[in-house]
This record gives structure tokens, sequence and C-alpha cells, in this order.
């Protein structure tokens, strides 16, 4: 076949473009989270903070002086990230009571009281407060971006600042729930509006945490833990096609909130199955919710709860697709005990029979604390962890600059 010199010229052109974005696009992620040695977000919140909080919901303190509170230890807690010597630093979420219902209050169309009864979780109510619809579902300008830019200010040569954010599945599932569904068909009588408007309010607050500077945005999701269960169908209110069609619906939404999102902005989530004061919600393997969550969702990683017996093996890891990055949860928030640094290095080359070594990495579970209260360990505890998180991963992938 004979091309000529303009024809031949367009050619290499076109070659040496795709070269130079697939570098482009290596370099940013090679930058960006997630990192050999990471973790999920939230930190143990300090008595000085628990304390302020409480007096200004007693009226002892001002909006501004809890503010400044939080500011100072936020600043402490990314000066032990740093020291610490991780790559990613976040704002131990300490602005929240919890890592999901606060995003959801920032948005119009949602209020929230005081709970009376609390959600089931193993062995304890967690009492965070009843979430639900007010009207239809917009949002102005979240503060969440405002708590960001914060951070953003604090990052260095050497680290990336991540914001923790519900899944937009885990917005959804809110209000679809059996207990919540009455009051939402008052607003929503479908489902797939009130999808919609969800999605487009996370396209607006992802659009905001961009212009505000944010590269990686980590969305937290407990919907696919539930999912997971054996009992989730009757979680859901519905039977077993009726849980497939809601699994389409989660995916489905989580897709649409993050389509179009600028190609330098990685956007990842997390997956587990509930973790309140150092309790759980659910327990199942990922086979279930694999096609969809794993080949389907178009997230750059995966940091996945794999603690204990309850999150099964790690066969369902071959529905990876693409260069998809998986971050293993094998060290526990839940207890202080620190795990066999072998055992956890055997587990890692076990699932590196499903996904390449090139492509895990090393975290805790799920964060410190998800909501105010936090899980049962000290901050000291809590920093040998992620010591022993660093320690391992080093020794299996070597030390990362």
């Amino acid at each position: 076949m004979y091309f000529s010199d303009a024809e031949y010229s367009a050619i290499l052109s076109n070659i040496k473009d795709r070269q130079y974005e697939r570098e482009k696009e290596s370099y940013i992620m090679s930058k960006n989270t997630p990192f050999r040695y990471d973790y999920v977000g939230s930190f143990l919140r300090p008595e000085t903070l628990k304390k302020a909080r409480r007096d200004f919901e007693e009226g002892k303190i001002s909006k501004e002086e809890l503010t400044k509170v939080e500011d100072d230890a936020i600043l402490d807690l990314v000066e032990k990230q740093k020291k610490a010597g991780y790559h990613v630093i976040t704002d131990g979420e300490f602005r929240r009571a919890t890592w999901h219902l606060d995003f959801m209050w920032g948005f119009n169309g949602v209020g929230h009281e005081p709970t009376k009864t609390g959600l089931p979780f193993h062995g304890e109510a967690a009492m965070i407060d009843d979430t639900y619809l007010t009207g239809k579902i917009s949002v102005d300008q979240h503060p969440f971006v405002e708590h960001f830019k914060f951070v953003k200010a604090l990052e260095d040569e050497s680290t990336v600042a991540k914001q923790t954010i519900p899944a937009p599945a885990q917005f959804l599932e809110q209000f679809i729930m059996p207990m919540s569904l009455p009051n939402t068909n008052q607003y929503y009588p479908d489902v797939e509006e009130l999808a919609e408007d969800i999605a487009n309010g996370y396209k607006k607050v992802i659009r905001d945490l961009y212009d505000a500077g944010c590269r990686s945005i980590q969305l937290d999701d407990c919907s696919w833990g539930m999912c997971v269960d054996p009992h989730a169908a009757a979680i859901f209110g519905t039977d077993e096609a009726g849980l497939q069609k809601i699994m389409e619906q989660l995916l489905a939404i989580n897709n649409r909130a993050i389509e179009g999102a600028p190609e330098d902005l990685v956007i990842n989530t997390h997956v587990c199955r509930g973790n309140f004061h150092s309790t759980y919600a659910s327990s199942g393997a990922y086979d279930r919710v694999a096609e969809a969550l794993f080949a389907r969702e178009n997230v750059s990683a995966y940091y996945l709860e794999f603690d204990d017996a309850r999150s099964g093996g790690f066969e369902p890891l071959k529905s990876v697709s693409g260069d998809k990055k998986v971050v293993l949860g094998l060290i526990t928030t839940k207890s202080p005990k620190l795990e066999d640094k072998e055992d956890v290095i055997k587990r890692i080359h076990e699932a590196a029979k499903y996904v390449p070594l090139d492509r895990l990495y090393l975290s805790p579970q799920c964060g410190f604390a998800s909501c105010e209260i936090g899980n049962k360990l000290t901050e000291e505890e809590q920093w040998k962890k992620l010591a022993l998180v660093k320690e391992i991963a080093e020794e299996v992938w070597g030390e990362e600059k």
C-alpha cells in the first residue's frame, strides 16, 4: 500500500499524538491515587474536636469558633500524614458527623433530624441522623468544595489532596430503601427522575471540586456492600430479580454522574460492608456484584474491604476489566491488633493470581472513623496500623518515590 507524503505525515502525527496522550495519562496516574500504600480517608477525631462539636451543638461556641478548632485539628492531622510518609492527604472527614450524610445535607431537597431508632449494625445500632427528602434534589454551592480548598492549600511536591464523598449509588440507596420509599414517592414517583437529579447534582459538585484544584475523588460506596449480603433482596424489599434491577440502577447512576469528567481527574471508589464503632452492617463475598461493579463501573481503581472472612476470597477480582487498579484492604481499622506481616504478604500474592501485582495496592479496609464516634482503637494504634501498611507495601513493591 502506498501513502503520499501528506498521508504519511498525518499517520506519524496521529501516532505521536496517541503516544503523548498515553504518556500524559501515565504521568498523571503515577502522581495520583492510588499509591502503593494508601488509606481510605477518615481518621479518629481528637477529643478537642469532639468537645468543640458538642459545645457548638449546645450553643456554647459559635460556628466560627468550631471552624477554628476544625482547622487546627486538620493542620495537625495533615502534618502527621506527611510525617508517616504518605503521599495522599485528607482532612480526615473532621468537618463531618458521618462519612456520607453530611454530603447529602449539602443538597437542596434533603432534610434530617436526630434518629430515635438508628440503623442496625452487628450488635449495635448506628445512631446517625434520619435523612430524607423534603423536595426535588439540586445543589448550589456545596460546602465540601470549601472544605477541599483548605486541604488543597496543604499539598506539596510529595502529596496529593484526596476528596472523599459518598458514591451516587449510596445517595440513591438512601432514598429508595423500604423505610424511605413512601416519603420519596411524594417527590419522585419515578426512580429514574430521582437518579437523574442526583447524577446532575454530582456533575456540578465534581466540576466545582475540579475547578478548586481537585484531581483525586473517591466515591465511598456501601450500596454494593449491601447487595452482596445473603439477605440483600429482603433488605431492599424485593426478590432476586428485583435486586438485579436495583444493581443495574446503582451502576447506572455511578457511571452517569462521572461521565464527562475531566481526563486528568482521577475518580476511584471504595466499597465496604459498613464501618461504625468497629461493627459492620452486612457480609458476603463480591461474587454477586463482580460483573457489574468490577467489569462495568467506570472508575480508575477499587479500594476493597478484604480484612476478614466476611468479604470472601479474591476470585471475583478476575472480573476487574481493562487496566483498572485494586487497593487491597487487608489491614483492619476495626481492631487495634496488628496483622501478621507475612500473612498479609501471602494474601497479596494470592490476589495477584487474578489481578497482576503491578496493579495491586495496599490500604486498610475502611476509614478509622466513618462516623464521629470512631472505631475502638487509640490514635497511637491508628498510626501503627498505617506504619504497618507502609512497611508491607515497601517490602512487596519497593519504596515509592
